[in-house]
């Protein structure tokens, strides 16, 4: 005999599952929504994923996210999601993947996770620990223990649309 509560049991994890192939939420085992977290550095060896697989790459909208709490992993998302969409701005109509684009993306990845430590800081929690760090050692900290060092793509994953971050400035003189 199945009781009531073990079938409606039942049928939120496999809505939660279903849910989670569709690429909107995905929770980690300790029951947090999964977000890969931080981004790694752009380079001449990922800059071409970091431009042409950008749509296969997860983005966080407010449906990702459960309706209370986890105000960190809404602001873990929105770091992607900032830092992806100025991507978009320094690949746009790039047929080579140049110094510039490089020197681009990599400006656009310090100011979002510069970005991220502001809003960060402005809460009553724990910061993150690498907003901690200044200068190279924050790159260097936000650079290690990456969960997606070249930028692959989920695979079946077609990013939602989300609006485009304001901003961002690229200095072609910094390169």
């Amino acid at each position: 005999m199945i009781s009531i509560g073990g079938l409606a049991g039942f049928w939120v994890i496999a809505l939660l599952a279903l849910h989670g192939v569709t690429g909107e939420t995905r929770i980690n085992s300790l029951g947090e929504p999964d977000i890969p977290f931080p981004p790694a550095r752009p380079t001449t060896q990922n800059i071409a994923a970091i431009c042409q697989q950008g749509q296969g790459r997860p983005r966080y909208p407010d449906s990702f996210f459960p309706s209370s709490s986890g105000s960190h992993f809404r602001r873990l998302g929105k770091a992607i999601n900032r830092l992806e969409s100025w991507y978009t701005l320094c690949c746009r109509g790039q047929a080579q993947y140049s110094t510039q684009v490089v020197c681009c993306a990599e400006q656009a990845w310090k100011q979002a996770l510069s970005q991220f430590c502001v809003e960060e800081y402005a809460t009553m929690t724990l910061a993150y620990e690498c907003c901690a760090d200044r200068g190279d050692a924050r790159w260097t900290c936000f650079n290690s223990e990456l969960p997606n060092p070249d930028y692959d793509p989920t695979p079946g994953y077609t990013a939602p649309s989300v609006h485009q971050e304001a901003g961002f400035i690229f200095n072609p003189h910094a390169c």
